[in-house]
């Protein structure tokens, strides 16, 4: 049984009504995140009303997305973002749900590549949004994620909606401009239609184009829909001696054999592997280039993830708390590189970045007289000062 996620909105809306027609059992899973007062509340209670019209079991959870963002130093988009995957991974594991369906159409692919060129991300924010991928979130990485109307325009949607009688609420917010999504929607896009008026068509045939030809490493990633690479987008075991350790690999980094991707985008590294090892104390500190050691018992649970906003480090030989943006400027980073810098992230706090690969450690986590275990990080590849 699929999951189907419903906001209330013309999309969400079409697609339940096309899953229902399609007479596959499924259930509807609706975030309430408090942003809109009374709106927010009218946009449950029709979808509610809409479940249970077709007999739909509806699951409803309420946000306080204001103070999660807060709390963690993110934007209330990225705050949403994160609260409704986990939860929809949560209804899956709890329910048997064989996936998520979310609404995201052509329109949406369109505009999260034009704001990933405009972020620089590289090779992976040119291929778009995938029609199948998986759940974007660290715990959920093996929940099925797909977009059934993501080869649909917004007047197609539109057009399907006014055959069927399909009911909706519109989002007064999607007028706005205060976000970057809405400024591309509403103030680029128009110019677009103006010079070509298939634009949108054009510039999702050319993300197939780009797939098509790019390596299937960068090309089976997974971008969430506001075209960020998530932390974790698919998991493997690292190797790990003496030891049952997971990590979050990435898929699309580094490159089989530590081949480059792209001339254009080389990866800062090649292939790392990950190990677990007793700590007598008499072994130096002070690592060959291209190894970090991590006193495992202070690292704890951990995974491989990438860049994201929020993030931090108090890097190993070097005052103070730093953002990892802050840390990416001062070593000469691009925008383009950035996204392909692989990351371990504390499980407790997925902000607070443990290792750079293969630049440093945070401080938190240094070996000392008392370390029983470490953490090895062996690389390969060019490598810059280690804080070791």
């Amino acid at each position: 049984m699929l999951l189907v996620a419903v906001s209330g909105g013309i999309d969400s809306m079409c697609l339940a009504e096309k899953v229902r027609q399609s007479g596959e059992p499924f259930a509807v899973a609706h975030c309430n995140f408090g942003l809109r007062g009374a709106d927010s509340d009218a946009d449950e209670a029709l979808v509610r009303s809409w479940a249970a019209a077709h007999g739909i079991t509806c699951h409803v959870k309420g946000f306080d997305t204001k103070a999660y963002a807060s709390a963690n130093g993110i934007s209330i988009e990225m705050a949403a973002r994160r609260l409704r995957y986990h939860w929809f991974g949560e209804l899956c594991r709890e329910h048997g749900y064989s996936g998520v369906a979310v609404a995201h159409n052509a329109n949406d692919n369109a505009e999260t590549l034009i704001l990933n060129l405009l972020r620089g991300t590289g090779l992976r924010g040119i291929t778009g949004m995938k029609a199948e991928g998986f759940v974007p979130d660290p715990d959920f990485t093996d929940i099925s994620l797909l977009r059934p109307l993501l080869g649909m325009t917004r007047e197609e949607i539109e057009a399907f909606a006014k055959e069927n009688g399909v009911t909706w609420r519109e989002d007064a917010t999607n007028a706005q401009t205060d976000f970057k999504r809405n400024k591309i929607r509403n103030l680029v896009f128009p110019v677009f239609a103006q010079i070509n008026p298939s634009f949108i068509q054009t510039l999702n045939r050319d993300m197939e184009r780009f797939a098509s030809v790019i390596p299937s490493e960068v090309e089976g990633s997974q971008l969430s829909e506001e075209g960020i690479p998530p932390s974790t987008v698919a998991s493997r075991p690292l190797p790990c001696a003496g030891a049952s350790r997971r990590l979050w690999a990435p898929p699309s980094y580094p490159a089989e054999g530590g081949q480059r991707l792209s001339e254009a985008y080389p990866p800062l590294t090649t292939e790392y592997t990950v190990s677990e090892e007793p700590w007598d104390g008499t072994q130096p500190v002070k690592q060959q280039a291209g190894v970090l050691i991590m006193d495992a018992e202070k690292a704890g649970e951990f995974f491989e993830g990438r860049w994201e906003t929020g993030d931090w480090i108090k890097p190993l030989g070097a005052p103070g708390k730093k953002k990892m943006q802050d840390w990416f400027t001062d070593h000469h980073v691009s925008a383009d590189e950035k996204p392909f810098v692989p990351l371990l992230k504390s499980k407790k706090d997925p902000h607070h970045v443990l290792a750079v690969i293969p630049y440093c450690i945070d401080n938190s986590v240094k070996v000392t007289s008392h370390t029983k275990r470490i953490i090895r990080i062996s690389s390969a590849g060019q490598q810059t000062t280690i804080y070791q």
